[in-house]
């Protein structure tokens, strides 16, 4: 998935809010609330009763989903075919809840709960993040994986680096993303700002690893995966995923699914059926060829995170 975005510096005494699929966390759901507020407006006093649309989906035949195109989440690849972690749960969820095709609409991230509100498509299907702001204007489904951190560090990890700690302890020059809320996470543990380099993305991480100018980039555990998957830059390695802390306490996120306010009674199936594939192992058995492994496993509520 795309880089978190840092909300918030190391100084204001608050957590730093992990990150958004694209730039901006938060400007999709709060663009939607003020620049589409009459569409959420419609959309709330227009879903009763836990809605209607799972019944129009299940007549219809087919879901649309809003996709940003982004791997190991939500793409379109190069044959023109939806692919990535995220389609392939919905997919099942959807077609066990009686609606056997979907049809991807691709746009931007900042255009996904927008897109929603004004019915351009019937589910977000991105890997999202849930977060505070966003609940505000969208339905979420539980999480299907929780968020990790990792580095990538040269081939054997010789600083042994496991934690932001440790680049701290150490000294080390550590980079990230443009962005990234990681830069936030080293800074509340003590990395001084001084050492700490950005990127465009993780390729220019590893060219900058390789090139002996950084020690580690730090980034979500996922979006390494998938980077080191082309296999082009071999004297890079990945330290196990971590779930980062600050001041003490653990930054858990997890994404989910996005449906409109209102649509109870889909979003609630869809639940049933998501908690049902986590029960059994068939979650893990759909995300693993997309990078995700046990580790991404999450027992994350959406009202947990949208609480915080």
């Amino acid at each position: 998935m795309a880089p978190r975005q840092g909300n918030t510096s190391a100084g204001t005494g608050h957590s730093p809010r992990r990150r958004s699929l694209l730039a901006g966390l938060a400007v999709g759901a709060a663009g939607a609330l003020g620049a589409t507020a009459g569409c959420a407006r419609v959309d709330v006093t227009g879903a009763r009763d836990g809605g209607r649309l799972l019944d129009e989906l299940r007549e219809r035949g087919t879901v649309r989903m809003g996709i940003a195109s982004e791997p190991p989440y939500a793409s379109i690849d190069d044959q023109g075919q939806l692919t990535g972690e995220a389609p392939a749960v919905a997919g099942t969820i959807f077609r066990r809840l009686g609606v056997r095709d979907f049809e991807p609409v691709p746009v931007e991230f900042g255009a996904l709960v927008p897109g929603l509100l004004s019915f351009q498509f019937d589910v977000v299907v991105a890997g999202m993040f849930i977060n505070r702001t966003r609940c505000q204007a969208v339905l979420f489904s539980d999480p299907d994986y929780e968020s990790k951190d990792a580095f990538l560090v040269p081939k054997g990890n010789p600083h042994r680096v496991t934690s932001y700690q440790d680049v701290a302890d150490q000294g080390l020059r550590m980079a990230t993303g443009v962005g990234y809320a990681e830069y936030d996470f080293a800074v509340a543990n003590g990395v001084r700002e001084s050492r700490i380099q950005t990127y465009g993305d993780q390729i220019a991480g590893m060219e900058a690893l390789e090139a002996g100018r950084i020690d580690c980039f730090a980034g979500t555990a996922v979006t390494m995966i998938e980077a080191l998957r082309t296999g082009k830059h071999p004297k890079v390695g990945m330290t196990e995923p971590f779930t980062p802390e600050v001041n003490g306490k653990p930054q858990r996120d997890g994404g989910g699914y996005g449906f409109r306010l209102g649509e109870t009674a889909l979003r609630d199936a869809f639940n049933r059926e998501l908690h049902a594939m986590k029960r059994s192992g068939e979650l893990l058995r759909i995300a693993k060829p997309f990078g995700f492994t046990e580790d991404f496993m999450t027992d994350l509520t959406a009202k947990e995170l949208c609480a915080r």
